[in-house]
């Protein structure tokens, strides 16, 4: 067994965002720094701990956690579409160890995942059928969320069952640190948002998704130009979190309330859920070292948008 992670921010605007060229310069090099570590790593298999943003999973039954035996990809943002390479029996034996473990787990054998899961491994592998992949999705936009401290027991229970495999691992843990898109709450929502949140109809139609799309499109040159009305991003809150993170110590986290995170970092910010499993998991199997952490606001973005590699030690 060998577990190694590459924990890192996505954003569906990399390829719509109008980025000066240091900072465009500065995002490629970091992820030329991710695809050596990957490439040098050479996994078997890849366990993706990613959010939704409303395209696969829906408040008509929202689970906290969720393994899928299969998956596809619905392509949104311009991500490649069609079905991973999920290793059914990896899945399940995995889903059966952590729910054996006491953790309230959901399955699916018919799971969709979106920009958030696919988008590391486009960046990493060019191709999202490059590594067979187990995803485990983790609610990180719809409220009520569970307590920070069952998603760092999720990541070790995880952890401890990749420890007995045979086989290399890289976990990649994708989501955001402070961040706050223009994504509707269930809170606040019009009737016809409710009914997406809610799933109604399906997923949405083409026509729908590139207006939901050029409207975070142009909530990010608003917020970049200081006229939009979301939340500010919180460095100092994302700097405090990878350091939290790096010292290999996650409990300091379980005191994170969900509504001070939403009040300080935005309401996206849950997706750093994705990152405590992430290394939780790796905690789980061992001490370990970040070998490389970059961390930049990027307002283009939406995002403060870190990039972080992890070894064992």
């Amino acid at each position: 067994m060998t577990l190694a992670l590459l924990a890192t921010s996505h954003s569906p605007l990399l390829e719509y965002a109008d980025l000066d060229k240091e900072v465009a310069d500065e995002l490629e090099q970091n992820f030329d720094i991710a695809r050596k570590f990957v490439a040098d790593y050479d996994p078997d298999v890849v366990i993706n701990f990613g959010p939704d943003h409303y395209n696969g999973f829906f408040y008509n039954l929202m689970p906290a956690f969720c393994i899928g035996y299969a998956a596809t990809s619905i392509g949104d943002y311009g991500s490649q579409a069609g079905p991973l390479n999920v290793p059914e029996d990896l899945a399940r034996s995995l889903a059966e160890a952590v729910i054996a473990d006491g953790i309230d787990l959901s399955v699916s054998l018919q799971m969709e995942v979106d920009h958030g899961a696919v988008q590391p491994m486009e960046i990493v592998y060019g191709d999202i059928t490059a590594k067979p992949f187990v995803p485990i999705f983790i609610n990180s936009v719809a409220p009520p969320f569970t307590p920070v401290q069952r998603v760092r027991q999720l990541g070790e229970s995880v952890g401890r069952h990749l420890a007995t495999l045979d086989q290399k691992v890289l976990l990649i843990a994708s989501g955001g640190l402070s961040h706050d898109p223009p994504v509707p709450r269930i809170a606040t929502a019009t009737e016809q948002q409710r009914r997406m949140l809610m799933g109604e109809g399906g997923p949405l139609s083409p026509e729908a998704r590139v207006v939901r799309q050029q409207r975070v499109i142009q909530a990010a040159k608003d917020f970049a130009a200081g006229t939009a009305t979301i939340q500010e991003l919180a460095p100092e809150w994302d700097r405090e979190f990878l350091e939290i993170v790096a010292s290999g110590d996650l409990t300091p986290l379980d005191a994170w309330s969900p509504d001070e995170m939403t009040r300080i970092a935005g309401n996206s910010s849950h997706e750093v859920r994705t990152w405590i499993a992430g290394y939780a998991a790796m905690s789980a199997a061992g001490s370990y070292t970040v070998t490389h952490s970059y961390y930049r606001p990027i307002k283009e973005l939406i995002a403060g948008f870190a990039l972080t590699t992890v070894t064992l030690d």
